[in-house]
């Protein structure tokens, strides 16, 4: 339960991101439109974090990847830009809440170098992230 309340609130945030653009979610069908960039969002839960004995008590750990797709040939500005917005949004010390769980930026996000992928320009945008439970 707790994994996917982490997503909910991460996807929340990045889909109030504006101007919006379309948003591919894990195990969500999608078609791409020719000429018109998305985002792809990913959560990557890493090995969880046990502080103390007995109390059940953990830190939840990983990374939210969003993957920017752009049409190719058109530069790398757009995509850039809109990397830049990302790691604005979650930017490190931002906490973002669904239900009674808080998640929280503990880094800068990551803009990695953009690089052909099929027939789009790619830039990638690693989040880490973490949730005290």
């Amino acid at each position: 339960m707790s994994q996917s309340t982490i997503r909910a609130a991460l996807e929340v945030a990045l889909a109030s991101l504006a101007p919006a653009i379309d948003t591919v979610w894990q195990n969500v069908p999608y078609t791409p439109v020719t000429g018109r960039p998305y985002q792809a969002a990913y959560l990557l839960p890493a090995e969880p974090a046990n502080h103390s004995m007995g109390d059940g008590s953990r830190q939840e750990r990983g990374i939210f990847q969003v993957s920017l797709l752009y049409p190719p040939g058109q530069g790398t500005a757009a995509a850039g830009a809109r990397a830049e917005m990302i790691r604005e949004l979650f930017r490190r010390g931002a906490s973002f809440m669904k239900g009674n769980v808080t998640v929280q930026i503990e880094r800068t996000p990551e803009i990695a170098d953009g690089r052909e992928d099929g027939d789009r320009w790619m830039v990638p945008v690693k989040i880490r992230w973490f949730c005290n439970l």
